[in-house]
């Protein structure tokens, strides 16, 4: 498709591209869409928006030319092996993402992988610098691209730039530690509003510009001056981000998934209990936790297969970081114990699926479980917790979420747990199986409502209004 030769009034930017390439085996090549939180929460944000996304491809090498797709321009950014190297497997997920999860993995510093990050994002910033329509919009996203504010500001000081933090942000305590801490914050206070998902993390931000870098604060905004000597104000603040719970609770609706769950249900012996973990197979999830407090309630005796099951899909992530390799050879060998120890022929204690799912798959599997357990060791929100309750549209089925997470703050009618506490994690589980009928409904209705009231489209649209909206000096 030919590319389009104008610009645009919204800008978004973000590490990938919201769709993969694959090439059939004819050597035809197609798009489809990409895994992923941000790519889920942001397809429904622009359909019927006339924008542009700038993003990466996936795969090292020169970038594809740009095309349309679904009304969306989609603008691909090459990165070398040694940039993907550098700056996404380094950088990013060796550098930055332990270290703003609390450092549940020491964080590692290179400075080839920093030059390297701060190469790429200077090539993301020149694209939107390119694209952004006069006076436009350009929405910047997550951790890989802390840089582009301030290099995007200095291209084109004319329009609106808006930052948004998927993740956790670390107290200052940690956030210290990175020998690049000045640049990061600069880098971002090139933006005019700074999102993060819940309060906490702004303020951590906040106070980060104040004890590093000394600059004043009031409320929710920090002071900047330019080389001119003027003020500019920015602000950090919360905004939780959600799902197209009406797109998704319609898809859950079909008699398609109603009769897939049914099948699920009946490929698996037809428990009496089906527990369902969904994740990213990431250190930060919380993987390792949840199957020990589920193989200690085997043999404790309290769950016994193959009337209760744990249904573990684990979607590939980063295979060739160090970290991410050593977790999946510990979470094969916990499943393989428990299914040795505790399951039959025929009936595995742990359905362990590591592979990734369509939206009608993960629906079904929703809809099917029984009890879903969400127990991320630290996480920005998680949208499943969220998927999960939307899916429900029977207001049956149970939640036990992490303490530690985003979606904590907004489900408070789950069964909160902390996942550090094995044995509390499991009288967490056992409080869900065991729970009133009427108690479960009640807590299910309550935080399906939140999440109906406050979806993907409302977090965007206050996103972009606060975006839209000037500070006035402090």
């Amino acid at each position: 498709m030919a590319a389009a030769a104008q610009q645009y009034d919204l800008v978004v930017v973000a590490n990938r591209l919201p769709v993969d390439q694959v090439r059939d085996p004819d050597g035809t090549v197609r798009w489809t869409p990409s895994p992923g939180g941000l790519v889920t929460a942001m397809e429904s944000v622009m359909s019927g928006r006339e924008g542009a996304w700038v993003g990466w491809s996936g795969d090292a090498g020169d970038a594809q030319a740009p095309f349309d797709q679904e009304g969306m321009h989609l603008h691909p950014i090459g990165l070398s092996a040694q940039d993907v190297e550098d700056h996404y497997e380094g950088f990013s997920n060796e550098t930055l993402w332990p270290l703003y999860h609390d450092v549940i993995v020491p964080a590692r510093y290179r400075r080839r992988w920093y030059e390297g990050y701060r190469r790429v994002n200077h090539r993301f910033a020149a694209a939107a610098a390119q694209l952004a329509a006069p006076g436009g919009t350009v929405w910047v996203h997550d951790y890989q691209m802390q840089l582009v504010p301030a290099m995007l500001r200095e291209l084109r000081p004319d329009v609106r730039i808006g930052w948004f933090d998927h993740i956790p942000f670390p107290p200052v305590e940690l956030f210290a530690q990175l020998p690049w801490r000045r640049a990061m914050i600069e880098g971002l206070l090139g933006a005019d509003l700074l999102g993060f998902q819940r309060r906490a993390d702004a303020e951590n931000f906040l106070r980060v510009c104040r004890r590093l870098l000394s600059l004043p604060t009031r409320g929710h905004t920090v002071a900047v001056r330019s080389d001119d000597g003027t003020q500019r104000i920015v602000r950090a603040a919360a905004f939780p981000i959600s799902i197209d719970a009406a797109g998704l609770e319609q898809l859950a609706r079909t008699p398609e998934v109603h009769e897939r769950a049914q099948q699920i249900r009946k490929d698996l012996g037809d428990p009496e209990h089906v527990l369902l973990g969904v994740d990213r197979l990431d250190y930060t999830k919380g993987i390792r936790h949840r199957l020990k407090a589920y193989e200690e309630l085997l043999a404790d005796g309290v769950l016994r297969p193959p009337e209760t099951v744990l249904v573990q899909v684990a979607t590939p992530s980063r295979e060739r970081v160090a970290a991410y390799i050593e977790l999946r050879e510990q979470v094969d060998a916990t499943v393989g114990r428990a299914n040795g120890d505790y399951g039959r022929l025929g009936h595995p204690a742990i359905h362990y699926l590591h592979q990734t799912h369509s939206k009608f798959e993960m629906a079904a599997l929703y809809l099917a479980a029984d009890v879903m357990l969400v127990t991320p060791l630290r996480d920005g929100m998680n949208l499943v917790a969220k998927e999960y309750v939307t899916c429900r549209y029977d207001e049956g089925g149970a939640l036990v979420l992490s303490e530690f997470t985003g979606a904590a703050g907004e489900l408070d009618r789950a069964f909160v747990c902390n996942p550090h506490d094995i044995g509390g994690l499991k009288s967490n589980i056992r409080q869900a199986l065991d729970a009133d009928p009427r108690d479960k409904r009640r807590r299910m209705r309550a935080m399906r409502r939140r999440v109906r009231e406050h979806d993907v489209q409302r977090w965007a649209d206050t996103f972009l209004s606060a975006l839209d909206t000037p500070q006035n000096p402090a």
